[in-house]
C-alpha cells in the first residue's frame, strides 16, 4: 500500500510522491526560543518526528530541516527586562540547550540541520533584495514589505479570501502600506535592539522570510512536505509560500502537514491564556515515554483535551506493552523450539495480518491510534501464547519481534536510561543472587534489606512462579 497523507494545500490526501525519487526534503518551523517549551511543542514535534520515522521506515532518505528563530520580539523584549535587549543570542542560546533536552527526553530524533536567524541574515537580505528587483516587494523609510496585491493567488493555503485577510489577518499595522494585508520582509531597527546592516540602513528580519530563506538554502526552491502547527497556516506559512514562490517562480512545496491543537479545558492551551504546561513540569510527574505515548495515542491532525486522566491512562496501557515485552524477553529465554504445528503456524499468520493492519494504518495519513491498536492485538496474541502449556520458542520470538519493530517506529521500548549513581548490570544481578541465596537459607531478614535497598534505587524485584526473579528499572 502507498502512502496517503493529508495535504493542507487541497485539503484532500494525496499519495506520496517525492519530488527526487527516494529523496525527500522535510522543513519543520522551529520554536523561538525565549523560555522553556510546552505541551504544545511537545505534540508538534513528536508528531513530525514520527512523520519522519515512517517515511524512513518506508525506504525513503529524508533530509530533516529545522529551524530556531533566535531574531524575535519575544527574545529581545525578554533581554531588555534582564537589563541589554542587545544580548538576545544569550537569551536564545540558554533555551536552545533547554529545548534539545526536553526533546532528547522525548526521543525525537535530531533534525540533519537546525539553521538560527542570525546566521543567516546574508541570505534573508539577498532573497528580500529578489524581492524587491522583480517588483514585488517595496521600501517605506527602511522598512520593506511584501506587496500581497502581486501575488493572485494569495490565500489558496488557508483558504481564505482578500476581503477575509483584510478584515482579520494578523499583520503590522502601518497606513503607509500600499495594501492593509501587506506583510513586512525587513524591519527597521529601533533604537535599543539588535540589528544588521542592509541595503536599507539598520534592521532585522520580519518573521515570515526568515524560513523561506533558510528552507531554500537547504533543501532547494522546491522541496517536499513542510511541516508545523495549525497556528501557522496563515498568516505564516500564507505568506511563506507568496514570498518564496514570488522569488522563484516554482511551487515552493508540494505538500504541506499541519497538527492539532493541545486543548485544555476544550480551549487552546497557549501563554494568553495562562493555560500551558511546560515539558519539564509534566516529566516531573510522568516518564517522558509515557508523554510521547499519549501524544500519539490521538491522529496528528485531531485536537488533544489535556488532562491528568488521559496521561495517567497513557501510564497504564505504556505498562501493559512493556510488560508483554519483558514476558516475552523471560518466556522466549525458557521456550524450547520445535517444529511448528498447524496451531503456532495459525498464530504467525495473525501476526502477520496485524503487522499489516499496523502498516496500513499508518500509510494511510500517519494514523497512530489504529495502529497503536494493532501493536495492543499483538500483545494480546502474544499473552495467549505464552499462556500454552508448551509455547513454542519460534512463535514467541516471532512476536517479540514484531511487537518491538512495530513499537520501535512509535518509538517506543526505549532502553531504560541509568540513573546517575544507580547501580551497574551486574551489580544488581549479584545482589539478587544473594538475595535468592538468602531465602534458600531462610535469612529472610537478609533478603528484605536488599529487596528494600534495590527498591530505594529504583529497580523492582519480580519473584516468579518456577523460583527465578526478574527485575526491572522504574
Amino acid at each position: 500500500m502507498a502512502l496517503r497523507l493529508y495535504n493542507t494545500l487541497s485539503r484532500e490526501k494525496e499519495e506520496f510522491k517525492p519530488l527526487s525519487g527516494k529523496k525527500v526534503g522535510m522543513y519543520v518551523c522551529g520554536v523561538t526560543p525565549y523560555d522553556f517549551c510546552h505541551l504544545g511543542h511537545a505534540r508538534a514535534y513528536v508528531t513530525f518526528d514520527l512523520i519522519r520515522r515512517w517515511i524512513e521506515f518506508k525506504g525513503f532518505e529524508v533530509k530533516h530541516v529545522q529551524n530556531f528563530t533566535d531574531v524575535d520580539d519575544k527574545i529581545i523584549n525578554k533581554a531588555r527586562k534582564e537589563g541589554d535587549p542587545f544580548k538576545a543570542t544569550t537569551i536564545s542560546a540558554r533555551f536552545i540547550e533547554e529545548y534539545f533536552k526536553d526533546m532528547d527526553a522525548l526521543g525525537i530524533r535530531r533534525a540533519h540541520v537546525f539553521p538560527k536567524v542570525s546566521e543567516h541574515v546574508l541570505e534573508i537580505i539577498t532573497l528580500v533584495q529578489r524581492l524587491v528587483a522583480k517588483g514585488v516587494a517595496y521600501e517605506l523609510e527602511g522598512d520593506v514589505y511584501y506587496d500581497v496585491s502581486k501575488f493572485p493567488t494569495y490565500g489558496r493555503l488557508s483558504k481564505l479570501d482578500r476581503e477575509q485577510i483584510k478584515a482579520g489577518a494578523r499583520v503590522e499595522v502601518d497606513a503607509r502600506k500600499r495594501n492593509p494585508e501587506d506583510f513586512a520582509l525587513w524591519k527597521k531597527a529601533k533604537p535599543d535592539e539588535p540589528y544588521w546592516e542592509s541595503p536599507w540602513g539598520k534592521g532585522r528580519p520580519g518573521w515570515h522570510i526568515e524560513c523561506s530563506a533558510m528552507s531554500m538554502k537547504y533543501l532547494g526552491e522546491s522541496f517536499d512536505l513542510h511541516g508545523g502547527g495549525m497556528d501557522l497556516i496563515f498568516p505564516h506559512h500564507e505568506n511563506e509560500i507568496a514570498q518564496s514562490e514570488g522569488a522563484t517562480g516554482k511551487q515552493f512545496v508540494k505538500y504541506w502537514l499541519h497538527n492539532g491543537f493541545i486543548t485544555v479545558d476544550q480551549e487552546k492551551m497557549s501563554k494568553s491564556l495562562g493555560n500551558f504546561f511546560t515539558i519539564r513540569d509534566i516529566m516531573k510527574k510522568y516518564s517522558p515515554e509515557a508523554i510521547r505515548f499519549f501524544l500519539l495515542s490521538t491522529h496528528y491532525r485531531s485536537p488533544i483535551d489535556f488532562s491528568d486522566a488521559m496521561l495517567s491512562n497513557a501510564v497504564n496501557s505504556l505498562k501493559k506493552l512493556h510488560n508483554c515485552v519483558e514476558n516475552l524477553e523471560d518466556a522466549v529465554k525458557k521456550a524450547k523450539k520445535e517444529e511448528l504445528g498447524e496451531a503456532d503456524k495459525a498464530l504467525i499468520d495473525e501476526l502477520k495480518s496485524d503487522r499489516e493492519k499496523f502498516v496500513e494504518a499508518m500509510d494511510d495519513d500517519f494514523n497512530t491510534p489504529l495502529a497503536i491498536a494493532a501493536v495492543f492485538e499483538l500483545a494480546k496474541k502474544a499473552n495467549t501464547a505464552m499462556m500454552a502449556e508448551k509455547p513454542n520458542k519460534a512463535v514467541l520470538e516471532a512476536y517479540l519481534k514484531g511487537i518491538t519493530e512495530l513499537g520501535g517506529v512509535l518509538n517506543l521500548f526505549r532502553a531504560a536510561e541509568k540513573k546517575e549513581g544507580g547501580l551497574p548490570d551486574e551489580e544488581i544481578e549479584k545482589l539478587v543472587a544473594e538475595r535468592q541465596a538468602a531465602r534458600k537459607a531462610k535469612d529472610f531478614k537478609r533478603s528484605d534489606e536488599i529487596r528494600d535497598k534495590l527498591k530505594a534505587l529504583g529497580i523492582i524485584l519480580e519473584d516468579q512462579k518456577d523460583g527465578t526473579v526478574r527485575w526491572k528499572k522504574v
